[in-house]
């Protein structure tokens, strides 16, 4: 499935490819090529806390700075991602106001916006909403519900802020460009114990224990990147910068955009921009693997040749020890029917990651298809177990609605978290 755009990177594709990879595991085997070199090139941007080991050299330079961080005011005041227009108030007070407390209004607003007699919000990724636009249009990417959600619930009176995650292996190709996109939902507290997570696309599936709450104005900084992105799909690269540059208004550091706005650049011709875009992409967040891969391609095009291997070899010994590069090499070894580069890849990702439900339930095909039947369910048990174990982990599925109750963990006789669906 294509997942919905909370922040994208823009990674450029190469025109023609002409690649062969090979794998050793025992025998030596060859992967699906087309499926393997979008797994090499999109793996690399998903490095969750992982640093990438890598002195660039970089140092700021003030005019470039200056250039494209230009700006000394909001230049588009009149958008409110979480503005509500008294139409959507007078709606949520009207089927709201009744309900005594936060968790029973958070379960009726979430009815709201999904439910097929209310709004029955439908996914899109075609556009970036602000709370109004989702509301009239009743379509929203994952930001654009939350856009709507959000200011709902505040509304309503109740806490909620934005949550970005990670999600595991997922691509799109759009306007001749490779996106990149991580998910965004909302969380918020009912008391110390007790708290609440909203998706709007929870069959996504995420990197566990990458979840992190952000600002109001984080978000203001990842709506804007949005629309730089979904500009520069169809060509408008001006106007991309544009909203790139208001996205680094609002936050200077955020790695993201800079990385876009670096590709917007890079395809306008200004590799001067470009590099140290994607420099100081790096420079903000030492784990964005995409802008080293992006200034390796940049070299090359340059013909630097020998910065981009180095920029390459540092790529390939990031992945090494990235276990989602491992889990997707062995999904795509399990699609061709390749159970021991699958079981390998899969044991791999588990040793660097052993949290990850997902990596036990992977080996868990894999030794099934094997006649393993033993060594499988021990693998669906050990899942089952670290899902029991451990509140910061939760599983997609087709509620949008968890309410997590952390009260019983590691508590004499209870079984582990307590999951409701509503």
């Amino acid at each position: 499935m294509t997942v919905s755009i909370n922040y994208a990177y823009i990674i450029p594709q190469r025109k023609q490819v002409n690649l062969q990879v090979k794998q050793k595991v025992g025998t030596r085997c060859i992967l699906s090529m087309a499926r393997l070199l979008l797994l090499l090139t999109v793996m690399v941007f998903l490095g969750g806390c992982r640093t990438i080991d890598l002195d660039t050299g970089f140092a700021r330079n003030e005019f470039i700075h200056a250039s494209i961080i230009d700006q000394r005011e909001d230049r588009f005041p009149e958008i409110q991602p979480l503005l509500l227009s008294e139409e959507i108030k007078q709606f949520v007070d009207m089927q709201v106001g009744d309900y005594p407390d936060a968790q029973s209004r958070i379960q009726r607003l979430q009815e709201l916006l999904f439910d097929q007699e209310f709004l029955n919000l439908q996914y899109t990724d075609a556009k970036t909403h602000t709370a109004i636009e989702a509301f009239r249009l009743r379509e929203a990417n994952c930001l654009s519900a939350m856009n709507l959600f959000i200011g709902m619930a505040r509304h309503a009176g109740v806490e909620a802020s934005f949550q970005t995650m990670e999600v595991q292996p997922s691509w799109d190709r759009r306007g001749g460009l490779l996106v990149l996109s991580h998910h965004v939902n909302a969380t918020g507290r009912f008391s110390v114990q007790r708290r609440y997570v909203v998706d709007f696309t929870p069959e996504i599936a995420l990197q566990q224990l990458t979840a992190s709450v952000v600002s109001d104005q984080y978000a203001r900084g990842l709506y804007f990147n949005n629309l730089g992105v979904e500009e520069m799909i169809h060509g408008k690269l001006d106007q991309a910068i544009v909203y790139f540059k208001n996205a680094l208004f609002f936050e200077p550091e955020l790695s993201i955009a800079w990385n876009n706005i670096g590709a917007a650049f890079n395809r306008l011709g200004n590799r001067e921009f470009a590099e140290y875009s994607y420099q100081m992409a790096f420079n903000a967040d030492d784990t964005n693997a995409t802008a080293i891969n992006n200034l390796a391609k940049l070299y090359r095009l340059l013909g630097n040749i020998q910065l981009a291997e180095q920029y390459e070899q540092v790529i390939e010994r990031f992945n090494n020890r990235n276990p989602y590069f491992h889990y997707a090499r062995g999904q795509v070894a399990l699609e061709d029917s390749n159970l021991e580069m699958a079981e390998f890849s899969f044991s791999r990702a588990m040793r660097l990651k052993q949290e990850e439900p997902d990596f036990y339930l992977a080996l868990a095909m894999v030794y099934e298809a094997q006649g393993l039947d033993m060594r499988a369910e021990e693998m669906r048990l050990s899942a089952q177990n670290l899902l029991a174990g451990n509140y910061a982990i939760y599983r997609p599925s087709n509620q949008k609605l968890r309410i997590i109750d952390s009260s019983r963990i590691l508590r004499d006789g209870a079984p582990g978290i307590t999951i409701t669906f509503d």
